[in-house]
């Protein structure tokens, strides 16, 4: 029961890394990249729907994206939902594609997205915690119950601090990477 208990929480903290990862992967740098809005979320026909399934995207040069909606009633909904999201660019449509130039990142703004960064690293640190105390209350309760004695309970609890601190040390080095990432001119 220990061992399943602590491949749960392993597995969870697993995604948690992941999410972060993903999370890091749409505040852009100084290359346009359509990754960039893989976390946009248009309103279309009253549906929150991700920007992917509702356009394509080409990157004719480091600054600018072209998404060219596969419906054009859609073009008024993607502009918006575009111009809301923190990334921070200014969209404009000729009718048939959305063009969007990304601007020169400003000292200020990199130090901005730094912060953002460093906020979903804490947000995914957290998660990590929680599946952590989740996994210490069934861990304790196994022990009271008399399931595992209290040497494996400490066993296990010790192997749960290790998986924790591993996963949360990943986070701090996908957040230096991604910081340094940032700041780099």
């Amino acid at each position: 029961m220990i061992e399943e208990t602590l491949l749960e929480a392993g597995e969870k903290m697993d995604k948690a890394v992941e999410v972060a990862k993903e999370d890091f992967a749409t505040i852009r740098t100084g290359r346009a990249n359509p990754g960039l809005y893989s976390k946009v979320i248009v309103e279309y026909y009253g549906t929150p729907t991700p920007l992917q399934q509702l356009a394509s995207f080409a990157v004719p040069d480091a600054r600018t994206i072209l998404i060219t909606p596969y419906d054009k009633t859609a073009l008024r909904d993607i502009e918006r939902a575009l111009s809301d999201s923190e990334v921070g660019a200014n969209p404009s449509n000729d009718g048939t594609v959305i063009r969007v130039t990304i601007p020169e990142l400003t000292k200020e703004r990199r130090k901005e997205y730094v912060k953002i960064v460093k906020s979903k690293g804490e947000d995914a640190k957290v998660s990590i915690r929680s599946i952590r105390r989740k996994a210490k209350d069934s861990l304790d309760k196994l022990v009271k119950d008399g399931e595992a004695g209290e040497d494996e309970g400490a066993r296990g609890e010790k192997e749960l601090d290790a998986l924790t601190k591993a996963h949360v040390d990943g986070i701090d080095e996908l957040l230096k990477r991604k910081e340094a990432e940032l700041l780099e001119v």
